[in-house]
C-alpha cells in the first residue's frame, strides 16, 4: 500500500467539512493527504442579530459527535430545543393524539439544537484550522475521471489534481456523481418548502411545532432570539402566493396554517423558497470513490433529519478509511469502501422511505384515513417501547 493516501473531498458544505475533521482527527491521519475543494467562496456568518434563513435541526448523537472531534459546541446564538409537538390538522394541537416528546423523557439534556448552517460550517471551519487539511474554495471543478489506480480531478483553471480516494460531499446536484456515471432514483415531491422567521405573541419554550396539513406540513423550530424559523412544505401553488404576498397577509396565513398555537405570528425575516425531491444514488461508491450526504440521497425536510444523515454519512466514511488503514488494506479499494456503503445505504433508504410515506399518509383527505392518523397517534402516545425505539432514531441516540 502507498505511504501517503490521498484524499479529495469536494463540497465544503456541513457534510463535507465534517468529513474532513473526521479524516484529520482519526488515528491514522499522519498517513493522509487531505484537500478540500469547492465551487463556492468561503461560507462567512452573517452579523451578528441577523439569524441566517437556512438553519438545520442537530440531533443531541450528531451534536455528541461535533463535539467530540472539536467542529462544534453549543452557544448563544444556537436554540436548544427541549420539547416537540406533532398534530393533524383534524385534531385540536393539545388534544389526546398530538405527539409529544420531552427530553426529560428520554433522560437527555435537549432534544436537539437548531443551528444556522452557516455558523456550523464557519465552527468546522476553525477546528480545521489546526490541522493540515487544504481547503480551496471557489475553486469549481471542470472535470472527473476514475482511473485503475488514481482519479483525476481538472479544475477550472486547469489545474489537476490525483487522488486516491475521491469524497463527493458536493449536493444534490453533485458534479462528481454526474461525471463519475451514477443514477440517481428520484421522485419529486408535488411540494415546494416556503421558508422564513416569524415573531410570536406567545413564547416559544424551546418547543419544536410541527402540524400536518393537507398540502402538507408546518414545521417551526425555535431560534435563539425567540423567533420561529419556518418550513412549510405545501403545494406550489401556496408557496408562490406565501413568497408574494405582504407581511401582513404572510402573517394572517401562517398564524392560520399554525393553528395559532403560539398566538399571532409576525413575518420578520426574509423569505425562500425551493422546490423538494427525494432522491437516492443508485449506489455510494466505486473504486476510489464514495458519495455521502445530499449527493448520495435527498430526503423531505419534514423530520429535520436532511443535516444528520449527512454527518454520519461522514463519520461511518471516516471509521471504515481509518480501520482500513490500520488493517493494512487499501481504503479506496471498491471491498473496503462497500463496507460503508452496507453500513449507510440500507439506513438512509428506510429514512426516506418512512419520512415519504408519513407525508403521504398526512396529506390523504380520506376520511377513513384520517381517523386512523388519529387512533394510531393516540395509541402511539402510550407505547412506551415504541416511543423510546422511534425517539432514539430521531435523536441520533441510545435512549434507556
Amino acid at each position: 500500500m502507498k505511504s501517503t493516501l490521498n484524499v479529495v473531498i469536494v463540497g465544503g458544505g456541513i457534510t463535507g467539512l465534517c468529513a474532513a475533521l473526521l479524516l484529520a482527527r482519526s488515528d491514522h491521519a499522519g498517513q493522509m493527504h487531505i484537500r478540500l475543494i469547492d465551487a463556492a467562496p468561503r461560507p462567512s456568518p452573517g452579523p451578528i442579530g441577523e439569524i441566517a434563513l437556512r438553519v438545520s435541526a442537530l440531533s443531541v448523537g450528531s451534536a455528541a459527535l461535533l463535539e467530540d472531534s472539536g467542529g462544534w459546541r453549543p452557544d448563544e446564538r444556537c436554540s436548544p430545543y427541549d420539547h416537540m409537538r406533532v398534530w393533524d390538522e383534524r385534531c385540536a394541537s393539545d388534544g389526546p393524539s398530538t405527539l409529544r416528546f420531552d427530553a426529560d423523557e428520554f433522560s437527555v439534556p435537549h432534544l436537539g439544537y437548531i443551528v444556522e448552517n452557516t455558523l456550523l460550517q464557519q465552527s468546522l471551519l476553525d477546528a480545521l484550522a489546526d490541522t493540515p487539511v487544504e481547503l480551496q474554495f471557489s475553486t469549481p471543478l471542470e472535470s472527473f475521471s476514475v482511473g485503475r489506480e488514481q482519479q483525476l480531478l481538472t479544475l477550472a483553471d486547469g489545474t489537476q489534481l490525483q487522488a486516491d480516494l475521491v469524497i463527493a460531499a458536493d449536493g444534490g446536484r453533485s458534479r462528481i456523481r454526474e461525471l463519475a456515471g451514477i443514477d440517481v432514483q428520484r421522485q419529486p415531491y408535488a411540494q415546494t418548502a416556503f421558508v422564513t422567521h416569524l415573531e410570536t405573541e406567545r413564547p416559544h419554550a424551546r418547543t419544536a411545532y410541527q402540524r400536518f396539513l393537507r398540502e402538507g406540513p408546518l414545521g417551526m423550530l425555535p431560534l435563539y432570539d425567540g423567533r420561529l424559523s419556518v418550513v412549510w412544505s405545501t403545494s406550489p401553488q401556496i408557496a408562490q402566493l406565501a413568497r408574494d404576498c405582504s407581511d401582513s397577509e404572510l402573517g394572517d396565513m401562517l398564524t392560520e396554517a399554525s393553528d395559532a398555537v403560539l398566538g399571532k405570528l409576525t413575518v420578520a425575516g426574509p423569505r425562500g423558497c425551493f422546490p423538494l425531491v427525494a432522491q437516492h444514488a443508485h449506489q455510494y461508491v466505486q473504486h476510489g470513490l464514495a458519495l455521502i450526504g445530499d449527493a448520495a440521497h435527498t430526503i423531505h425536510p419534514l423530520a429535520g433529519q436532511g443535516a444528520n444523515l449527512g454527518i454520519a454519512d461522514a463519520a461511518m466514511l471516516a471509521e471504515t478509511v481509518n480501520a482500513a488503514l490500520a488493517n493494512g488494506e487499501y481504503p479506496a479499494d471498491r471491498p473496503v469502501l462497500r463496507r460503508f456503503e452496507r453500513a449507510r445505504r440500507g439506513e438512509n433508504a428506510a429514512m426516506m422511505h418512512f419520512m415519504t410515506g408519513l407525508n403521504r399518509l398526512f396529506a390523504s383527505d380520506s376520511t377513513l384515513l384520517g381517523e386512523l392518523r388519529r387512533v394510531g397517534m393516540t395509541m402511539f402516545n402510550r407505547s412506551g417501547p415504541i416511543r423510546k425505539r422511534v425517539a432514539g432514531i430521531a435523536l441520533g441516540a441510545a435512549i434507556r
